[in-house]
This record gives structure tokens, sequence and C-alpha cells, in this order.
């Protein structure tokens, strides 16, 4: 108040005096105290507010750290505290005298831990001999106990999903993974090791004089970024400091010297009741053998391979407990690293490649020497995709939970008892032949069952780990044909209805007016049967007559009329019906928020490229790229074509025809489940063979034709009018699909691969060489390792190159439509040919998706790949272009069944 300035004449400056609609209006102006009063009080605000918003900034950032640190543990610690965890249990025993209560999986595991740990720590300790000799400096690079819980681990989750028959795995595939796992853990105990070095304040694992330079500087930087906690820079520099990779060979034969000494001290002892007499039955829980090859086509025949086979004692229990086993790839907690070349990005220190190149060294070196600034759209969209933010739907968990605690068998759940084997009751011939192969039958159900089984609690045990988290990540990495996975293999938005029903975005956002309408929709969907065929009034429809039954579902789930039980995707369907409900019983439903992603899939996606590729208006009406009153189905249209063709073969005299009997057979059999597989995968190339294989399980699932001969002869009937009823319809496409291959017969006969690039700059080689058997002696076996050879397989070159071009066009849309949506700030999640995002944001990303479609065809895609072609092979003749049509891609814009 004190610098206030004095009030003239104690009151307000009087203005000028001015005429306003002949009304005088006086100004007066404001003293000084008030102007300086309301600045200071603006700063003030603007300062609290800037305050505030900084002070939240600090909040965020320092959550970031927070889960930032703990994934870097969850990556580069998983073993140790494994390791600790035996370690306190052994130190328990000792102390109570007793084995502690433990589930299944952790007593065999603490069983064979001290005796592991020990026979390593012997080897280690041994003189080098002969032996030793190919994996001498390799078996001392880390403790042993941390090298025992390795071997345990990979060894039992290889054997979860090896042979069904005895459970066994290839020993070759055994010793390479451990080897592998081995070698990862060596170099991040090694960079962990050096970082503690560096922390030291003047303490250096060597002396300064025996350093170069380049290590001292090295080793400043490191120490630098731990200091700064930039802990993934620091990663990088140690990554490149000297760690030479130690190859397949070295890989199988520590691989192999560690299994070895498991089978030797792993014993298990069956749970029978033992007299205090007799000695207790203790018998090894691994044993080595060899099996015999069985010849496949195409195949040179082996006639031996070694196997590792566990104790069915083991096999008894592996399903109760396989939630004990560990997952190395989890959701991350904090985004993943953004993508800037072949190994960077990804995890923040679990190995990431960009690829899944399966050992392919020529499309390695195709997306090594790929220019960051060509790459860099296929670097972004899998970050968009990585970028995602999910959740558990913890509402979900609790009813999967509850169903299968209860012995599970309902909502596509598999049952958790086996079926009951058959007993013989008679010495007669026919009897026994019944019987033996009853029993085959039901033993070959058990093993898929068990493996259902330890399917599910692997997913469950990630569930329940993720499920207080306010939300994880999924990095993304691509198949060689473009298609984008996530890195996590169980939970995961590409998995089953299961899988999809426990996920949702992190983020949710109010319904709006729109949202209540798709929600509608996506539910109508998920229930599916001929209502997804449905125009969206008639789904909208569906929905509304049936709101008591989703309301029922959301309260009642377990214990009301369970109408969402008979949805096709039941646990989605119930997801779908709680949020619905939710905005329901809303006084404001379009403000609800909503977390569920929506669904917007493609209509036989393959299908709709070949038509844009081929211009076709016919096949483009067949698959929805022409607007219509309701979605056209082409499962349905070639289902009718397929039951003409059978019924008129019907007709026929079958004295004439021997196609006349098998047709009145089929002629009441013939409906759209028949066909859509063959239909589905015939743009990807699939075989009359492959097509017979997927109609003969389609009739086995219809239960009336049980002689297997019969069944079989009707399959190859079905498949033979099916494959036809497709090439009357879909001509432009045949044509083109023929074109491709044509292509690349030219090009395997000079022994090349085919090799292209994606309208978005992605190098493809296709992977199909003939291998070479690569032999190593180890202390176990002798091994034969597979590797690329020189020469191609012509034969697959030619027949896998028009699925896979395709399947590169396609992961191009969804790669466009992510980036796209990103800039537009919406939420996406793609599923090769299935677009995701909120609710309220469905029209927004039809939009786009149709947009980034036109504008994927309006390019010459065609007649740049024969380019391409001309290109990179310069001394071959390529077949012109096939014939192609006038259709009008603009069309797809005002098309609303394309994707719906």
């Amino acid at each position: 108040m004190a610098n206030l300035q004095t009030i003239p004449s104690g009151a307000s400056q009087v203005l000028p005096r001015e005429v306003v609609n002949g009304r005088e209006r006086v100004f007066i102006r404001d003293p000084p105290w008030i102007s300086a009063f309301l600045m200071k009080n603006f700063y003030f605000k603007a300062k609290m507010k800037n305050g505030f918003k900084l002070e939240f900034q600090e909040i965020e950032r320092r959550k970031y750290q927070v889960l930032r640190r703990r994934q870097i543990q969850a990556e580069t610690e998983a073993w140790e505290k494994m390791v600790e965890e035996y370690r306190e249990l052994e130190r328990e025993m000792c102390e109570k005298k007793l084995a502690p209560n433990l589930p299944y999986m952790k007593k065999l595991f603490l069983g064979w831990f001290e005796p592991l740990r020990n026979a390593i720590e012997k080897e280690q300790k041994a003189e080098k001999t002969k032996k030793k000799a190919a994996f001498a400096p390799f078996i001392d690079c880390l403790p042993a106990d941390k090298m025992a819980v390795i071997v345990m681990h990979k060894l039992m989750g290889l054997l979860m999903t090896g042979d069904r028959d005895e459970r066994s795995v290839r020993v070759v595939e055994a010793a390479v993974q451990i080897g592998a796992a081995i070698e990862h853990e060596v170099r991040i105990h090694n960079f962990l090791e050096k970082t503690k070095k560096s922390q030291r304040k003047g303490i250096s694992a060597e002396s300064p004089e025996s350093m170069t330079n380049e290590t001292i500087i090295l080793r400043k930087r490191v120490q630098n970024l731990i200091r700064r906690k930039r802990v993934s820079e620091a990663q990088k520099l140690v990554k490149n400091d000297k760690f030479k990779s130690w190859g397949r060979d070295t890989q199988a034969k520590l691989g192999c010297c560690l299994i070895e000494l498991l089978t030797e001290t792993a014993y298990v002892q069956p749970p029978v009741s033992q007299s205090t007499e007799n000695p207790p039955d203790f018998r090894p829980a691994f044993r080595h053998t060899f099996k015999i090859a069985t010849n496949e086509a195409g195949q040179n025949p082996v006639k031996r391979y070694g196997v590792i086979v566990c104790d069915p004692v083991i096999h008894s229990g592996l399903d109760r407990s396989v939630n004990h086993m560990m997952v190395p790839y989890v959701p991350m907690l904090v985004p993943p690293k953004k993508w800037k070349g072949y190994d960077k990005g990804g995890y923040l220190f679990l190995p990431s490649y960009l690829m899944r190149t399966h050992g392919s060294r020529q499309q390695q070196d195709a997306i090594k020497c790929a220019p960051v600034k060509q790459m860099q759209k296929v670097y972004e969209a899998l970050d968009t995709l990585g970028n995602t933010k999910w959740r558990v739907n913890r509402r979900i968990l609790n009813v999967v939970e509850t169903v299968w605690g209860g012995g599970g068998n309902i909502a596509g759940l598999v049952n958790r008892n086996d079926v009951h084997i058959p007993e013989l009751h008679s010495d007669a011939a026919e009897e026994i032949k019944k019987w033996k192969w009853n029993m085959r039958k039901a033993k070959k159900i058990n093993r898929e069952r068990h493996s259902q089984r330890c399917d599910i609690e692997l997913k469950l045990s990630v569930a329940h780990k993720m499920k207080d988290e306010d939300g994880f990540y999924y990095p993304h990495n691509l198949d060689f044909r473009g298609r984008a996975y996530p890195m996590h293999p169980h939970l995961n938005h590409l998995s089953s209805d299961l899988c999809r029903g426990l996920l949702e975005f992190a983020e949710g956002r109010p319904l709006g007016k729109s949202g209540v309408y798709w929600l509608k929709i996506h539910l109508a969907n998920l229930y599916g049967g001929v209502v997804k065929k449905l125009s969206y009034d008639q789904r909208l429809a569906f929905v509304e007559n049936h709101l008591n039954e989703v309301l029922d579902s959301a309260d009642n789930p377990l214990n009301g009329n369970r109408w969402w039980l008979k949805a096709e995707d039941p646990f989605q369907c119930l997801a779908a019906c709680m949020n619905l409900s939710e905005a329901l019983k809303s006084s404001s439903p379009h403000t609800v928020i909503s977390h569920l992603p929506i669904h917007q899939d493609g209509s036989c996606n393959g299908l709709q490229h070949y038509a844009a590729l081929g211009k076709d208006s016919m096949e483009a009406a067949a698959v929805n790229l022409i607007a219509g009153d309701k979605p056209a189905d082409v499962y349905s249209e070639i289902a009718a074509r397929v039951h003409d063709i059978i019924r008129l073969d019907s007709e026929k005299d079958p004295t004439i025809d021997p196609n006349a009997t098998i047709a009145k057979l089929l002629v009441d059999q013939v409906d759209r489940k028949l066909v859509k597989q063959t239909v589905m995968t015939s743009v990807y190339g699939v075989t009359y063979v492959g097509a017979r294989e997927q109609i003969k399980r389609r009739l086995q699932e219809k239960g009336l034709i049980t002689d297997d001969r019969l069944l079989f002869s009707a399959a190859c009937y079905g498949a033979k009018v099916t494959m036809a009823a497709l090439g009357e319809l879909f001509q432009a496409a045949r044509g083109i699909m023929v074109w491709l291959g044509d292509c690349a017969k030219v090009i395997a006969s000079e022994n090349q691969p085919v090799r292209w690039t994606t309208p978005l700059g992605l190098p493809v080689v296709q992977p199909y060489f003939k291998s070479q058997r690569h032999i190593i002696k180890t202390s176990l076996q002798v091994l034969a390792l597979q590797r690329e050879g020189d020469s191609v397989e012509a034969r697959k070159q030619r027949t896998a190159f028009p699925p896979n071009f395709v399947h590169s066009l396609d992961s191009t849309h969804m790669m466009m439509t992510a980036i796209a949506c990103r800039d537009s700030g919406l939420q996406f999640a793609g599923v090769h040919d299935s677009f995701w995002t909120h609710a309220c944001d469905v029209d927004k990303m039809n939009q786009i998706l149709r947009e980034k479609f036109v504008e994927l065809y309006s390019m010459p895609i065609l007649e740049n790949l024969l380019e391409n072609f001309h290109t990179s092979y310069p001394t071959l003749t390529f077949p012109a272009l096939p014939k192609r049509g006038n259709f009008d891609l603009r069309e797809v814009l005002k098309s609303p069944y394309f994707f719906n």
C-alpha cells in the first residue's frame, strides 16, 4: 500500500465526455492502485498456474522414473530374483528341517536347484579337458546358481510346448535356446558389473595404465550416464563394448553340457505310498533318448534325432502350476524405446529386433542396409502401436477366474478335467480294434486339453501380474512381410477372445453420441452369427431388442440368464455388455467414460486388396468396396454357388457320374461355415490339399459322416467344387495371382529369392532357401544344426509370393492408418485387418482408413513392382501385366461396410 499513488482530488480522473446515440457517456480512469492490484493478481494467478503445471510435470516425471526403474529391473534382474528366491527357500528348508509348502513346480525346481548348482560349480572348477575346451570360456561367465535357474526354467518351458506325445523336446532346439539365454544373461551381467564398478569413485576393474584412451573415455561416459540415470544410453555404449556373439555352435555345445548336468542331477519321486522297510523310489526327472524321424514331403529323411523326455510325474501336475514358470517378455510399464534400426528399439534391455527373420541372412542385410529415411514411416507405425497404453479389465478377470476355478468348459475355456480312458471288456478282435481307436482318440483329446490348460494358465498369470498396474505397453515388431505383432507372446490383443476380453485401453474417453451407437454395433458384431452380417440398422435393432439380456449379463454374468455365453466371442461380448449397461444406467449416457476398444474389420480383406489391384467392379462389389444397403457376404455367395453345383451333381445318375453319391450326401451340409476358411485362405495361396483338410474339419464338426474313407472322399469333392466356384467369381484376382506366381517362377529359376519393397519403404526378401546341415560334436550327442543354404526353394518361392505380397500390402494399409490416427489424436491398435479405437473416435478412424486405402491403391503398385523386378533382375524377362478393370477407387470412401 505504501507504493500506491495518491488518489488525485480524492476521486478518479474524469476523461472527456463522448456523445453516443444522443446520450452522453462519461469515462472514468481507474486509479493507479486498482490497476496495480489487478496486474499483481493476474501475475500471481499465472504464476500459480505455471507452478501447478510444473509440479504436475515433476510428479509425472518421478512416476515415470519409478516405472522405468521397475522395467529395467524386470528385464535385467529377473533371473537374479529367481536365484534369490531359491536361496531363501533353501535357508527356510534347512532351518525348519522340512520343505516349505510350495506349488508343484516350485517344489520340483527347489529339489533340482542345489544338485544342479553344485554340478555346474564343479564343472567350472574342473581342469580344462578336451571335452570342456569347446565351452570352457563360456561356462565360467555366470554364477552357477543363476545358470542353474536358467537351465531349469528354459528346459521346462520348452517341454510344455514340445512333442505332445511324450512331452519331449529336441536336443538341438533345447541346447541352442539355453545357450542363447545364457549368452544374453552374460551380456546383462557384464553390463551391470561394469556399471557398478564405474559408480565406485576411484575404483576401476582395470588399472589406468592397462586401459586404452578409448576404454577410459567409454568408462567415463558410462559413469556419467549412470549418475544421470540414463541407463538405456549407457547400455547402448556397453552393448558395443567388445562383446562378440558366441554363435550357434558355442550356444549348442554349452547348452548340451548344461542339459547333461541336469539329466544327471534332477530326480523325482512317484507319489505312491512307500513302505518304511523299502527305500524311496527315486528316478531321473529327464532322460536323453533318440526318436525315429518321420519322413515329410520334400525333406530328406533323417534316421534319428535326439530328444529330452520328462518323467510322467512332472507332466501330470504341470498344467496346474505352469503360472510359476518365468515369462521373459512381459508387457512394459513404460513406453518402448523408439525404433531406429534393426536392433535399436523395443525393450530397454531384452534383445529386440525390428523383424523376425528366423535366421535369414539376406533379409537381415536388407533391413540393416535400408536408409533410415526410407524406413522412417515403418518405425513411426511400430512406435504408434507400441505407445498404445493398455490395462487389465478387472471385472472380466474376476469372471474368468470364477469360471476357471469351477472347472472351465464354458465360454470357450477348455475343460480342466481329462476325458475317461476307455477300458477293454472283451477279447473279440473287433472290440479290441474299436478299443484301440477310442483309447488313441481319448489320449489325443487329453494331450490337447493339457496344452490348452497350460496356455490359459500362462495368460492368467500375466493378467494377475499386471492387474494392479495403471497401464502397460506392448512393443511391436514385424514378420518378414511387414505384419506387426506384439513381442510379448501370451496376453496380447492379437490372441484369443479370452485375451481380448481381459484387455482394454488404459485411457478412457467419453462415449459421446456416436460412441453409444458404435458400442451397440460392436456388441452385435461380437454376438456374431448371422447378426454381424445384417445392416447397421438391423444390428442396432437386435441390441435394442435384447437390452434386458445385456443388463442381466452385466449385473449377473454367472448367476443370471448368461445370454453373453451364446456369443461367438463371449468374454468380449460380456465386456461390451458391462460398458453399455453402465451407459444405459447413467443419467447422461454420452458422458460415460469408455475404455473399450471398438473394432472395425475388413470384409475378406485379402480379396479386398486383390479387387483394388484388379479394379474389377464385380469383385469390388462382392467384398464391399462399393456401397450397399447391407454388407455383401462373399462367403455366403460362394456357399450358394457351391450348393448349386452340388445339387446339380446330386441329380445325376450314380452309375454314370461317381460324384453323384457324394453330392447327395453333401447337398444338405453346404453352408457359409463349410466354405469360409477355404475362401478366406484362397487369396493366400491355399492348395487343393489345404482346402481338402479345411473342409474335412468342418464336416467332422458336423458329425454326420462317421466313416473315415467316406469323409475323405467328401472332403476331396467339396474342395474341388469350392475352388471351382472361387475361380468363377474372382477371375481378375486369379489373373493377378497367376501373374505374381509366374514372376516369382522366373526369378527363382535363376536361383534368386523374390525381393520387393513395400509402398511404405520396407524391403522384403522371401526367406525360402534349401537348408544346409552343419555337424558339431557336443558332450551329449552329435548335433546337426541347420543353416540357410545358397540354393532357393524354387517351388516355395513361387507359391508363397502371391500371399506374401498381399500381406505386405495389408500391413502397409494398417501402418498408414496407424500414423494418420496418431496425427489425429486417436488411440489405435491394429490386428492385421482389424483396426481398433475408442467408441467416440470410430467415425474419424473410418474416414482415415478409407482415405488411406484409396491413397495406397492410387499408386501404380503392380507397375512399380514390375519396374522393381527389372531393376533388381536386369537380365530376366517377365510376363506382361495382367489386364485390369476401370473400377473407381473413390467409391470406397462412400462404402459403409468396407470395414465394419
